[in-house]
């Protein structure tokens, strides 16, 4: 990566009329204020579809979009809707109300389905076959779970939750319109986040997407491909993923998720990898490997535990899997998410892999005054996040953080009296030798406690924060600019 900077900021914290962030005018002028700004990279959470607990790192098919994300006025422009389906709405006012998106989006884009369907079915079947590899189960998955009153794939029928052909010929002909529904709204989602995805390369700005290492058990992925995956014959999983006691928690965290079934994945090439990769490669610029330690060694917890306390750590597929990736996929950008307990192993897979790590500017300022994460021990090949979407926002941090690591990063950046703390620290981010540096957008904001975007381990409360109309001001974008000019970034 050439020297540059850029900015954290979901799909669903854009502002808007219809309770939710969206692929619409908002996200279109976010993209002109990143120009202004002279920021060349724009970071959205993973653009999946969720379920329960609305966590983006835990969506039912890692290469769907999320439907919520599909804009309505750009729907009514294109005919596809008319003003009065739309009007009668009650989407709440201020952060996501997920109750209410999930009470009238479906019922709205049904409704278009309705309008124009038979007049799109040429176009939507052409990209459906592009997708075969993955939509057409995804959209039987969708389905049953209506049919089935949203339980678990794993709790349905045995002959259909075990995938038996004539139970799925059954389920394909019975539900032919709500399969043929799902894969609609796909393309929908798909030529909305297109369209703004040229938009960003014709001004300069390129979009980091983050991919979560581990999918969710109740997924149209694991579903599809129990194989890749450590589970048992009744296809229940063996060990879960999570991580161990740390800054975050000192029970661990007990993710869930299932673990993949590395020698069987190996065995197959990484086929599922490859259509993964693949898909991200399609729609961004730059991929963010979440957990990027896993590849090495990975927290392995027994299933049925309570906490991530009794579990263990087991080999990754490390630069086995990463050279096939690099092979197949020839000039990729990756940013490894190498945070947590990091081991000689970790470092050298890093090293060996070539991709960029991460340094946190909140996990910087310990008592120990020696942090990796401090900016005179950076080299160039690293991405400097002042904080990420699992942070407090930079003024929460100052409000609530360890007095004396408050002190501390003050008296590095030279932070006093009344000059801005959050600027402060971002100018000291902008300053360092990282090629990359990345801060969320509450942070150029100096927004507190209720703009945070999650808070890990903790169920409920996250994915909500909403940026208010108008926030992205010329002022702020000069601000930014200036900045980013200063340090070489622009």
């Amino acid at each position: 990566m050439k020297r540059a900077s850029g900015i954290i900021m979901p799909i669903f914290s854009l502002p808007g009329d219809f309770g939710i962030g969206t692929m619409g005018e908002e996200a279109f002028r976010f993209i002109d204020f990143l120009n202004k700004a002279k920021q060349k990279y724009w970071q959205v959470l993973p653009v999946v579809p969720t379920s329960c607990g609305n966590s983006p790192y835990s969506g039912v098919s890692v290469f769907a979009g999320n439907p919520n994300f599909i804009d309505l006025e750009a729907l009514c422009n294109n005919g596809i809707l008319k003003p009065e389906d739309i009007k009668n709405a009650d989407w709440g006012e201020g952060d996501v109300d997920y109750n209410k998106l999930l009470k009238n989006k479906p019922c709205i884009l049904r409704k278009a389905y309705e309008n124009v369907y038979k007049q799109l079915k040429e176009e939507v079947d052409s990209f459906a076959e592009e997708n075969a590899s993955w939509i057409y189960d995804y959209a039987l998955y969708s389905a049953l779970k209506e049919k089935f009153n949203y339980s678990a794939w794993y709790d349905w029928d045995d002959d259909i939750k075990f995938r038996k052909k004539d139970k799925m010929d059954k389920y394909k002909n019975e539900l032919g319109d709500e399969i043929e529904y799902h894969i609609f709204v796909q393309y929908l989602f798909f030529s909305q986040w297109n369209r703004l995805k040229k938009y960003a390369h014709e001004n300069d700005v390129k979009i980091i997407g983050d991919m979560p290492i581990y999918v969710a058990m109740d997924s149209a992925d694991v579903w599809a491909s129990p194989e890749n995956f450590q589970l048992d014959g009744e296809l229940n999983p063996t060990e879960v993923a999570g991580v161990p006691p740390d800054y975050f928690s000192e029970k661990g965290q007990l993710w869930g998720n299932p673990l993949y079934d590395w020698d069987a994945m190996r065995a197959d090439g990484y086929g599922w990898w490859i259509r993964r990769i693949g898909q991200a490669v399609k729609m961004f610029d730059v991929i963010r490997i979440d957990h990027f330690r896993g590849l090495e060694s990975y927290w392995s917890v027994p299933a049925g535990e309570k906490t991530a306390v009794n579990g263990h750590w087991r080999k990754g597929p490390g630069m086995d899997f990463l050279e096939r990736i690099k092979g197949w996929f020839n000039g990729i950008e990756i940013i490894a998410e190498d945070l947590g307990i990091l081991t000689d192993e970790v470092r050298q897979l890093l090293k060996e892999s070539g991709f960029p790590g991460m340094k946190v500017l909140e996990f910087a300022f310990d008592n120990s005054r020696t942090s990796d994460y401090l900016p005179y021990k950076y080299d160039k090949n690293c991405v400097c996040y002042a904080g990420t979407h699992d942070n407090a926002t930079l003024k929460e941090w100052k409000e609530t953080g360890d007095k004396a690591e408050i002190a501390f990063a003050k008296e590095y950046f030279g932070i006093t009296g009344r000059s801005s703390f959050n600027f402060g620290i971002i100018k000291g981010g902008m300053a360092s030798t990282a090629d990359l540096f990345i801060t969320q957008m509450q942070d150029y904001l100096e927004l507190g406690k209720e703009a945070r975007t999650n808070v890990p381990g903790v169920a409920d409360g996250n994915w909500k924060w909403r940026m208010k109309k108008g926030a992205t001001t010329d002022k702020l974008a000069e601000k930014i600019a200036h900045i980013t000019e200063m340090y070489g970034r622009a």
